[in-house]
């Protein structure tokens, strides 16, 4: 445990010493990479500062945190509305939780974008029975819901080589034939029921800890890695939403320019968006094109 704590400070501190003289952002470099790794279900105050997210709040205070983002879509409207959100800049009028049989969608995203630039994407799905799974696995630990790009009709063929099982530990951190330990240009990332603070009835009680503890085993592996060492890559750790009645969710943002940010600006799941296609130069879908950018205030 104490070698594994000073790998992670190891790899923190030498991002934040490479980050230390920024000032202003610049043009995305190209080449430049997104990851966004999505959580579930909890409201800001239950995550940033709680007992059981110590390695989430560390990391919201030393790279960035967004404290006034706002999911964007009304919170009784369950998951998937969310994940279609950030990934294509509309709800589409669903407020359900229904599998891509029942949701087919003929429209433009960000996975279609980035195949058309000539680049890749990665939808890393924990636990995922195979390839471009479209139904919930029996133990309910993947859930087809939180992998938005199994819904999007133009990349059915992409989805079955990208829509992916993450994997484990033990074969690298998102490692894969094709990218051979370099990541694509965007990659969405989701853990489990288990990991994502969601639950399932495997799970630990305690979903907030298990999700801190997943993303504190990930995240050194990723910020280790060849794109986030050479200044490529951006990551972002969002929630999907808050509760029923508040969708005030935390948003960490990491890259080695962004060193304490503690953002006030208003944000929702559309300025994720924005940001991810301004990075990788792509045109605004959607909600995106009326979003605020977060480029600016976390020197993206």
């Amino acid at each position: 445990m104490r070698r594994r704590l000073t790998a992670i400070l190891a790899v923190l501190a030498a991002a934040i010493a490479a980050a230390g003289c920024a000032r202003a952002a610049p043009a995305p470099a190209t080449g430049a990479k997104v990851l966004v790794i999505a959580e579930e279900n909890h409201t800001y105050d239950r995550v940033i500062g709680n007992p059981d997210a110590p390695y989430i709040s560390m990391l919201a205070e030393r790279f960035g945190s967004a404290a006034n983002m706002d999911a964007g879509y009304p919170p009784e409207c369950p998951s998937l509305a969310a994940y279609l959100l950030m990934t294509s800049g509309s709800t589409h009028g669903i407020c359900d939780d229904g599998d891509p049989a029942a949701h087919r969608l003929d429209s433009d995203n960000v996975f279609t974008q980035v195949a058309q630039a000539g680049r890749e994407w990665r939808n890393y799905a924990e636990s995922a029975p195979g390839t471009c799974a479209t139904t919930n696995s029996a133990d309910g630990r993947y859930l087809v819901r939180h992998t938005p790009a199994a819904y999007y009709t133009r990349e059915a063929t992409n989805c079955r080589r990208w829509h992916v099982p993450l994997g484990d530990l033990t074969s690298g951190a998102l490692h894969d034939d094709v990218t051979g330990g370099s990541l694509p240009a965007y990659a969405f990332v989701a853990p489990d029921a288990c990991h994502d603070m969601h639950g399932a009835p495997p799970c630990p009680d305690r979903l907030v800890a298990s999700g801190d503890d997943w993303l504190r085993q990930w995240l050194p592996q990723i910020l280790a890695g060849p794109d986030y060492t050479a200044g490529r890559l951006v990551v972002i750790v969002t929630w999907d939403e808050g509760s029923a009645t508040d969708n005030h969710i935390p948003t960490v943002v990491i890259s080695p320019k962004t060193v304490g940010v503690h953002a006030t600006q208003p944000y929702t799941l559309c300025s994720i968006l924005r940001t991810t296609e301004e990075i990788l130069r792509l045109p605004l879908l959607g909600c995106a094109a009326t979003a605020t950018s977060m480029r600016s205030e976390f020197k993206l």
